[in-house]
Protein backbone atom coordinates (compact mmCIF):
# COMPACT_ATOMS: atom_id res chain seq x y z
CA UNK A 1 0.00 0.00 0.00
CA UNK A 2 1.40 3.36 -1.07
CA UNK A 3 -0.30 6.49 0.29
CA UNK A 4 -0.17 10.17 -0.67
CA UNK A 5 -1.03 12.56 2.18
CA UNK A 6 -1.71 16.21 1.33
CA UNK A 7 -1.53 18.81 4.09
CA UNK A 8 0.98 16.55 5.81
CA UNK A 9 2.52 19.24 8.03
CA UNK A 10 -0.78 20.55 9.40
CA UNK A 11 -2.29 19.78 12.79
CA UNK A 12 -4.19 16.68 11.61
CA UNK A 13 -1.74 15.78 8.87
CA UNK A 14 1.30 15.57 11.10
CA UNK A 15 -0.52 13.33 13.60
CA UNK A 16 -1.73 11.11 10.75
CA UNK A 17 1.71 10.84 9.18
CA UNK A 18 3.35 9.90 12.48
CA UNK A 19 0.84 7.09 13.01
CA UNK A 20 1.18 5.82 9.44
CA UNK A 21 4.97 5.74 9.87
CA UNK A 22 4.55 3.68 13.04
CA UNK A 23 2.40 1.28 11.02
CA UNK A 24 5.21 1.09 8.44
CA UNK A 25 3.08 2.38 5.56
CA UNK A 26 4.85 3.66 2.45
CA UNK A 27 4.17 7.40 2.25
CA UNK A 28 4.56 10.38 0.00
CA UNK A 29 3.73 13.70 1.63
CA UNK A 30 2.95 16.90 -0.24
CA UNK A 31 4.35 19.98 1.50
CA UNK A 32 4.67 23.66 0.63
CA UNK A 33 8.33 23.58 1.54
CA UNK A 34 10.74 20.94 2.79
CA UNK A 35 9.89 20.15 6.41
CA UNK A 36 12.38 19.10 9.07
CA UNK A 37 9.51 18.00 11.30
CA UNK A 38 8.46 15.03 9.17
CA UNK A 39 10.27 11.70 9.70
CA UNK A 40 13.42 11.39 7.58
CA UNK A 41 12.15 8.24 5.90
CA UNK A 42 9.30 10.10 4.20
CA UNK A 43 9.44 11.18 0.58
CA UNK A 44 8.39 14.84 0.50
CA UNK A 45 7.05 16.44 -2.68
CA UNK A 46 6.95 20.23 -2.88
CA UNK A 47 3.51 21.56 -3.87
CA UNK A 48 3.74 25.31 -3.35
CA UNK A 49 0.13 26.20 -4.20
CA UNK A 50 -3.14 24.31 -4.45
CA UNK A 51 -4.93 25.22 -7.64
CA UNK A 52 -6.72 23.71 -10.59
CA UNK A 53 -3.44 23.72 -12.54
CA UNK A 54 -1.24 22.05 -9.89
CA UNK A 55 0.81 19.24 -11.39
CA UNK A 56 0.43 16.15 -9.20
CA UNK A 57 1.83 13.67 -11.75
CA UNK A 58 5.07 12.89 -9.87
CA UNK A 59 3.27 12.67 -6.53
CA UNK A 60 0.68 10.19 -7.81
CA UNK A 61 3.02 7.66 -9.42
CA UNK A 62 2.32 4.23 -7.92
CA UNK A 63 -0.12 5.62 -5.33
CA UNK A 64 -2.95 3.36 -4.12
CA UNK A 65 -4.71 5.81 -1.76
CA UNK A 66 -4.84 9.59 -1.52
CA UNK A 67 -5.71 11.19 1.83
CA UNK A 68 -6.58 14.80 1.06
CA UNK A 69 -6.26 17.11 4.06
CA UNK A 70 -4.91 20.26 2.39
CA UNK A 71 -7.50 23.04 2.27
CA UNK A 72 -8.25 26.70 2.77
CA UNK A 73 -9.49 26.58 6.35
CA UNK A 74 -12.44 28.37 7.88
CA UNK A 75 -11.67 31.68 9.58
CA UNK A 76 -13.94 33.57 11.96
CA UNK A 77 -13.53 36.99 10.31
CA UNK A 78 -12.69 36.66 6.62
CA UNK A 79 -11.71 40.06 5.20
CA UNK A 80 -11.51 38.95 1.56
CA UNK A 81 -13.82 40.69 -0.90
CA UNK A 82 -15.09 37.35 -2.23
CA UNK A 83 -14.26 34.57 0.26
CA UNK A 84 -16.54 32.06 -1.49
CA UNK A 85 -14.48 32.32 -4.68
CA UNK A 86 -11.28 31.69 -2.71
CA UNK A 87 -12.76 28.72 -0.87
CA UNK A 88 -14.09 27.24 -4.10
CA UNK A 89 -10.78 27.67 -5.90
CA UNK A 90 -8.89 25.61 -3.32
CA UNK A 91 -11.42 23.41 -1.52
CA UNK A 92 -13.53 22.51 -4.55
CA UNK A 93 -11.68 23.12 -7.80
CA UNK A 94 -8.18 22.11 -6.69
CA UNK A 95 -9.59 19.06 -4.88
CA UNK A 96 -11.48 17.86 -7.95
CA UNK A 97 -8.47 18.48 -10.19
CA UNK A 98 -6.33 16.33 -7.89
CA UNK A 99 -9.02 13.64 -7.73
CA UNK A 100 -9.36 13.57 -11.53
CA UNK A 101 -5.59 13.12 -11.91
CA UNK A 102 -5.66 10.44 -9.22
CA UNK A 103 -8.39 8.51 -11.03
CA UNK A 104 -6.56 8.84 -14.35
CA UNK A 105 -3.36 7.55 -12.70
CA UNK A 106 -5.07 4.46 -11.28
CA UNK A 107 -5.48 5.48 -7.63
CA UNK A 108 -7.94 3.09 -6.01
CA UNK A 109 -9.30 5.22 -3.15
CA UNK A 110 -9.54 8.95 -2.42
CA UNK A 111 -10.22 9.93 1.22
CA UNK A 112 -11.49 13.49 1.55
CA UNK A 113 -11.48 15.28 4.89
CA UNK A 114 -14.52 17.52 4.68
CA UNK A 115 -16.26 19.30 7.59
CA UNK A 116 -19.37 19.16 9.73
CA UNK A 117 -20.04 22.65 8.38
CA UNK A 118 -21.48 20.91 5.32
CA UNK A 119 -24.38 19.91 7.62
CA UNK A 120 -24.53 23.27 9.38
CA UNK A 121 -23.48 25.24 12.42
CA UNK A 122 -26.12 24.40 15.05
CA UNK A 123 -28.35 21.48 15.99
CA UNK A 124 -31.37 21.30 18.22
CA UNK A 125 -30.48 19.73 21.56
CA UNK A 126 -30.21 15.93 21.22
CA UNK A 127 -31.11 16.03 17.52
CA UNK A 128 -27.70 15.35 15.97
CA UNK A 129 -26.69 15.74 12.36
CA UNK A 130 -26.64 12.54 10.31
CA UNK A 131 -24.58 11.74 7.21
CA UNK A 132 -27.65 11.43 4.97
CA UNK A 133 -29.23 14.74 6.03
CA UNK A 134 -30.19 16.86 3.05
CA UNK A 135 -28.22 20.08 3.26
CA UNK A 136 -26.85 22.89 1.15
CA UNK A 137 -24.73 25.09 3.46
CA UNK A 138 -24.75 28.86 3.14
CA UNK A 139 -21.39 29.31 4.86
CA UNK A 140 -18.70 29.84 2.14
CA UNK A 141 -16.31 27.31 3.67
CA UNK A 142 -19.03 24.70 4.19
CA UNK A 143 -20.42 25.27 0.70
CA UNK A 144 -17.00 24.79 -0.91
CA UNK A 145 -16.59 21.49 0.94
CA UNK A 146 -20.12 20.37 0.00
CA UNK A 147 -19.50 21.13 -3.67
CA UNK A 148 -16.22 19.21 -3.51
CA UNK A 149 -18.07 16.23 -1.99
CA UNK A 150 -20.67 16.25 -4.76
CA UNK A 151 -17.97 16.43 -7.42
CA UNK A 152 -16.05 13.56 -5.85
CA UNK A 153 -19.11 11.31 -5.65
CA UNK A 154 -19.88 12.04 -9.31
CA UNK A 155 -16.26 11.27 -10.22
CA UNK A 156 -16.47 7.97 -8.34
CA UNK A 157 -19.47 6.92 -10.43
CA UNK A 158 -17.74 7.99 -13.63
CA UNK A 159 -14.31 6.46 -13.06
CA UNK A 160 -14.72 3.69 -10.49
CA UNK A 161 -12.20 5.27 -8.10
CA UNK A 162 -13.57 4.82 -4.59
CA UNK A 163 -14.26 7.93 -2.52
CA UNK A 164 -14.57 8.22 1.26
CA UNK A 165 -15.86 11.48 2.76
CA UNK A 166 -15.26 12.29 6.44
CA UNK A 167 -16.92 15.26 8.16
CA UNK A 168 -15.32 15.96 11.55
CA UNK A 169 -16.48 18.60 14.02
CA UNK A 170 -13.92 20.58 16.05
CA UNK A 171 -10.67 18.61 16.30
CA UNK A 172 -8.46 18.95 19.39
CA UNK A 173 -5.26 17.40 20.67
CA UNK A 174 -1.54 18.12 21.11
CA UNK A 175 -0.58 21.08 18.94
CA UNK A 176 -4.13 22.42 18.58
CA UNK A 177 -4.28 26.11 17.78
CA UNK A 178 -6.85 28.92 17.41
CA UNK A 179 -9.76 29.19 19.85
CA UNK A 180 -9.15 25.89 21.63
CA UNK A 181 -5.55 26.84 22.41
CA UNK A 182 -6.69 30.26 23.65
CA UNK A 183 -9.27 28.64 25.92
CA UNK A 184 -6.62 26.38 27.45
CA UNK A 185 -4.32 29.35 27.97
CA UNK A 186 -6.97 31.33 29.87
CA UNK A 187 -7.83 28.37 32.07
CA UNK A 188 -4.16 27.69 32.74
CA UNK A 189 -3.76 31.28 33.90
CA UNK A 190 -6.67 30.88 36.32
CA UNK A 191 -8.71 33.67 34.74
CA UNK A 192 -12.38 33.62 35.88
CA UNK A 193 -14.68 32.94 32.92
CA UNK A 194 -18.45 33.64 32.72
CA UNK A 195 -19.29 30.19 31.34
CA UNK A 196 -20.53 28.29 34.39
CA UNK A 197 -24.16 27.82 33.34
CA UNK A 198 -24.15 26.67 29.70
CA UNK A 199 -26.37 23.65 29.04
CA UNK A 200 -25.71 22.95 25.38
CA UNK A 201 -24.24 19.75 23.90
CA UNK A 202 -21.35 19.69 21.44
CA UNK A 203 -19.57 16.90 19.63
CA UNK A 204 -15.79 17.12 19.32
CA UNK A 205 -13.18 14.70 18.06
CA UNK A 206 -9.77 13.96 19.49
CA UNK A 207 -7.07 14.04 16.84
CA UNK A 208 -6.10 10.50 17.87
CA UNK A 209 -9.65 9.33 17.15
CA UNK A 210 -9.80 11.12 13.81
CA UNK A 211 -6.46 9.64 12.76
CA UNK A 212 -7.68 6.21 13.82
CA UNK A 213 -10.82 6.57 11.72
CA UNK A 214 -8.97 7.86 8.64
CA UNK A 215 -6.61 4.88 8.77
CA UNK A 216 -9.59 2.56 9.30
CA UNK A 217 -11.01 3.88 6.02
CA UNK A 218 -7.87 3.25 3.95
CA UNK A 219 -8.69 -0.32 2.98
CA UNK A 220 -12.03 -1.13 4.61
CA UNK A 221 -14.20 -2.16 1.67
CA UNK A 222 -17.50 -0.99 3.18
CA UNK A 223 -16.23 2.59 3.44
CA UNK A 224 -16.22 3.01 -0.34
CA UNK A 225 -18.35 5.89 -1.64
CA UNK A 226 -19.76 6.66 1.81
CA UNK A 227 -20.06 9.82 3.91
CA UNK A 228 -19.26 9.66 7.62
CA UNK A 229 -19.79 11.99 10.55
CA UNK A 230 -17.29 11.26 13.28
CA UNK A 231 -16.69 12.31 16.90
CA UNK A 232 -15.50 11.05 20.28
CA UNK A 233 -18.99 9.72 20.99
CA UNK A 234 -19.20 11.68 24.24
CA UNK A 235 -20.93 15.03 23.78
CA UNK A 236 -20.35 17.74 26.39
CA UNK A 237 -21.63 21.17 27.27
CA UNK A 238 -19.24 24.11 27.02
CA UNK A 239 -19.23 24.25 30.83
CA UNK A 240 -18.36 20.53 31.08
CA UNK A 241 -15.61 20.91 28.50
CA UNK A 242 -14.02 23.79 30.39
CA UNK A 243 -14.09 21.77 33.60
CA UNK A 244 -12.45 18.83 31.83
CA UNK A 245 -9.74 21.13 30.45
CA UNK A 246 -9.10 22.55 33.92
CA UNK A 247 -8.80 19.04 35.32
CA UNK A 248 -6.35 18.07 32.56
CA UNK A 249 -4.25 21.13 33.39
CA UNK A 250 -4.49 20.38 37.13
CA UNK A 251 -6.10 23.79 37.61
CA UNK A 252 -9.20 24.87 39.47
CA UNK A 253 -12.01 25.81 37.09
CA UNK A 254 -13.11 29.37 37.77
CA UNK A 255 -16.46 29.46 35.99
CA UNK A 256 -19.02 32.09 36.90
CA UNK A 257 -22.67 31.13 36.18
CA UNK A 258 -23.66 34.14 34.07
CA UNK A 259 -27.01 33.66 32.24
CA UNK A 260 -26.52 32.73 28.59
CA UNK A 261 -29.16 35.25 27.48
CA UNK A 262 -27.05 38.09 28.92
CA UNK A 263 -23.92 36.88 27.16
CA UNK A 264 -25.75 36.47 23.83
CA UNK A 265 -27.02 40.03 24.12
CA UNK A 266 -23.53 41.38 24.74
CA UNK A 267 -22.08 39.25 21.91
CA UNK A 268 -24.64 40.69 19.50
CA UNK A 269 -23.80 44.25 20.56
CA UNK A 270 -20.10 43.78 19.87
CA UNK A 271 -20.54 41.79 16.65
CA UNK A 272 -19.46 38.42 18.04
CA UNK A 273 -22.57 36.37 17.28
CA UNK A 274 -20.63 33.61 15.49
CA UNK A 275 -18.37 33.19 18.52
CA UNK A 276 -21.46 33.10 20.77
CA UNK A 277 -23.04 30.39 18.62
CA UNK A 278 -20.00 28.19 19.11
CA UNK A 279 -19.91 28.77 22.85
CA UNK A 280 -23.61 28.54 23.63
CA UNK A 281 -25.25 26.59 20.81
CA UNK A 282 -25.41 22.83 20.38
CA UNK A 283 -23.72 20.95 17.56
CA UNK A 284 -24.04 17.19 17.77
CA UNK A 285 -23.26 14.47 15.24
CA UNK A 286 -24.50 10.90 15.00
CA UNK A 287 -21.57 8.48 14.57
CA UNK A 288 -23.66 5.30 14.49
CA UNK A 289 -22.88 4.74 10.79
CA UNK A 290 -19.14 4.63 11.52
CA UNK A 291 -19.75 2.21 14.37
CA UNK A 292 -22.28 -0.05 12.65
CA UNK A 293 -21.02 -0.14 9.06
CA UNK A 294 -17.27 -0.13 9.76
CA UNK A 295 -17.10 -1.49 13.30
CA UNK A 296 -15.03 1.52 14.35
CA UNK A 297 -14.91 2.84 17.89
CA UNK A 298 -12.92 5.69 19.48
CA UNK A 299 -9.43 4.72 20.61
CA UNK A 300 -9.08 7.44 23.26
CA UNK A 301 -11.45 9.20 25.66
CA UNK A 302 -11.88 12.96 25.80
CA UNK A 303 -10.24 13.09 29.25
CA UNK A 304 -7.24 11.10 28.01
CA UNK A 305 -6.78 13.29 24.93
CA UNK A 306 -7.10 16.49 26.97
CA UNK A 307 -4.44 15.18 29.33
CA UNK A 308 -2.11 14.55 26.39
CA UNK A 309 -2.88 18.04 25.05
CA UNK A 310 -2.17 19.67 28.39
CA UNK A 311 1.20 17.92 28.61
CA UNK A 312 2.27 18.90 25.10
Amino acid sequence: MKILVTGATGFIGSALVNELVLQKQELICSVRKQSAFLPESINQVIIEDLSISTDWSKSLMGIDTVIHLAARVHVMADDLTNPLAEFRAINRDATLALARMAADTGVKRFIFISSVKVNGEITELNKPFKPNDKCVPDDPYGLSKYEAEQGLLALAKETGMEVVIIRPPLVYGPGVRANFASMMKWINKGVPLPFGAIHNQRSLIAVDNLVSFIIHCIDYSKAANEIFLISDGEDVSTTELLRKVAKALSKKSRLIPVPVSWMKFVAKLIGKEEVANRLFGSLQVDISKARDLLGWKPVITMDEQLKKTAGH
